[in-house]
């Protein structure tokens, strides 16, 4: 969430820079608001002044045995009249955060002006395009050859677009999630196994909310949204609360499974794990200080890049332009995959500055080491990563000419050692 008075005292600057990601944007109505709430405080206020004269009168006309009926009835007008004036406030309030809740974080200028993604920019590649030598084979060909899942059968449970891993699919599945695990706790990430219920004020801090429910799986019964994935309760862990600037970083990560409605229309080339319902992901998270967020977040990409290096895979880093940075990010680089068979690359990390655009929706702030106000820190995620598109990577890419796949070595010692999958009769 943006500052008010940020937005009251540099409305133009303010304006312009969310432009940047969205032309037609205007803060006037916010500003509007903004001026009748605040003028509607000062009425407010004059009249509680005003009713705190009018008691004291009363109770000094009490004290001397006097008549104090015209009082006593001023008292009512202003008391009904303060009845009124505040939920008139209230209104206003209430209108006031909705709009400025609903607005989307300034990009930092680092971040290149564009509204095409098309011109997102790559920074650096690992490795090369595999040269197969034969035509290679789209993952859910393997994936039938080798018995690795079954959307036929996770249709049935539940509905298109929920996969069904068996076998030596699932515990490929598990391989990945372990090793993600294993990989950031060894750079410094506390594991955190969080809910998988998250209540409305957990989904508006991260940002989800109110923009982006209709994204969302809502329970029916209770008021509570399934997790999209584990930025949100990550980001609410210390919500309401001050940290010590001592403290800080704080690194975490979790394995979760996401659930997304993926709302909207996808063509015949996702089919498949490509975007999928239910998916697994291991989620790495940060809370810093503003004067270290933009080191941290050189450091979270890094890591989440030497998850794909370690697992022998061809990626690009790609630094996203302003009309392709999600709602709450000020800055954010994807990771992006070969996969053969969408003869594409595909992001499988996307990792964000979001700077204190979730600590002001969620309260969380720290005491800096000289002693002075408590501040909004900074937050920052990135995915360590998400499993489905890996699974297509690592399945298309280390296929060969008679249908195996050979397995990365790094995944080798959570599948028992196994190193090639084999076709099943």
């Amino acid at each position: 969430m943006l500052d008010i008075k940020l937005i009251r005292e540099k409305k133009d600057w303010v304006e312009a820079q969310l432009r940047r990601r969205e032309p037609e944007i205007s803060l006037d109505a916010i500003v509007e608001i903004d001026a009748k709430r605040r003028a509607q405080q000062l009425e407010t206020d004059e009249m509680r002044a005003e009713q705190n004269k009018v008691s004291d009168k009363i109770a000094e006309l009490k004290r001397n045995k006097q008549d104090a009926s015209a009082e006593l009835a001023s008292m009512k007008t202003l008391s009904d009249d303060l009845k009124n004036k505040i939920a008139m406030l209230r209104e206003l309030e209430e209108e006031l955060d909705r709009l400025v809740s609903e607005l989307p974080n300034l990009p930092d200028e680092s971040v290149p002006t564009d509204m095409n993604k098309a011109n997102n920019q790559v920074v650096r590649r690992f490795g090369e395009k595999p040269d197969f030598g034969f035509k290679p084979k789209h993952h859910l060909d393997l994936g039938k050859a080798l018995k690795l899942f079954d959307f036929e059968r996770g249709a049935k449970i539940t509905g298109s677009n929920f996969p069904l891993y068996w076998g030596r699919g699932a515990e490929l599945e598990w391989a990945l999630l372990n090793f993600f695990r294993e990989h950031n706790q060894s750079r410094g990430y506390t594991p955190v196994v969080p809910p998988l219920l998250l209540n409305r004020q957990t989904t508006f801090a991260s940002g989800n909310l109110p923009k982006f429910e209709d994204q969302l799986y809502k329970c029916k019964e209770d008021p509570f949204y399934l997790l999209p994935t584990s930025e949100v309760p990550l980001t609410s862990m210390y919500r309401d609360e001050i940290l010590d600037e001592a403290d800080l970083p704080l690194y975490y990560t979790a394995v979760t499974p996401c659930f997304r409605r993926e709302a909207g229309a996808h063509g015949a080339e996702e089919r498949g794990l490509v975007r999928m319902h239910q998916f697994n992901k291991c989620e790495m998270y940060k809370y810093a200080t503003p004067e270290t967020s933009f080191d941290e977040l050189e450091k979270l990409v890094k890591d989440a890049e030497h998850i794909l290096e370690t697992l022998g895979l061809h990626h690009q880093t790609v630094l996203l332009v302003t009309g392709d940075i999600g709602n709450q990010s000020a800055k954010t680089y994807d990771l992006e995959v070969w996969l053969p068979g969408q003869n594409s690359y595909y992001e499988v990390s996307s990792c964000s500055n979001c700077v204190d655009y979730q600590a002001r929706r969620g309260n969380i702030r720290y005491r800096p080491k000289d002693g002075g106000k408590p501040r909004f820190l900074h937050t920052l995620n990135g995915s360590g990563l998400a499993t489905p598109r890996l699974m297509i990577a690592i399945l298309e890419n280390n296929q060969q000419a008679d249908g195996s796949v050979v397995i990365p070595e790094a995944l080798r010692k959570y599948m028992g050692g196994l190193e090639v999958l084999e076709p099943q009769d």
